[in-house]
């Protein structure tokens, strides 16, 4: 695993902990509410990353993107794939996405 990547996911890890270990009721139930979203139901779990993905581009959140990013890994999703949705997030959120689109390519190629 690249040293981007680790450094992304030990952050990440590190203040999940922090926040939940709080046991605040509505911030549990936020991140429980997430993590159902994206289990399998009328649409399995890649389709929901690949939406979660674009979703992140078009918001611009960096996080979001290489924590979709990674999902998107897990769960199959092949270069092309991706490219594929970076073209629609690209469309879909207009020319302010590119420098998030480039941080996203460097992410993938690190995954």
């Amino acid at each position: 695993m690249s040293q981007l990547v680790q450094e992304f996911n030990d952050y990440r890890g590190k203040m999940n902990e922090k926040i939940l270990a709080q046991n605040n009721k509505v911030i549990n139930r936020l991140y429980n509410l997430d993590t159902n979203t994206y289990t399998d139901g009328a649409l399995n779990v890649k389709t929901k990353e690949m939406l979660g993905l674009v979703a992140s581009m078009v918001l611009r959140c960096d996080d979001c993107i290489k924590y979709h990013l990674g999902k998107c890994k897990e769960a199959g999703v092949t270069t092309e794939e991706v490219f594929e949705i970076f073209a629609v997030a690209n469309i879909v959120g207009g020319t302010i996405v590119i420098p998030h689109f480039r941080r996203a390519v460097e992410y993938w190629e690190a995954l």
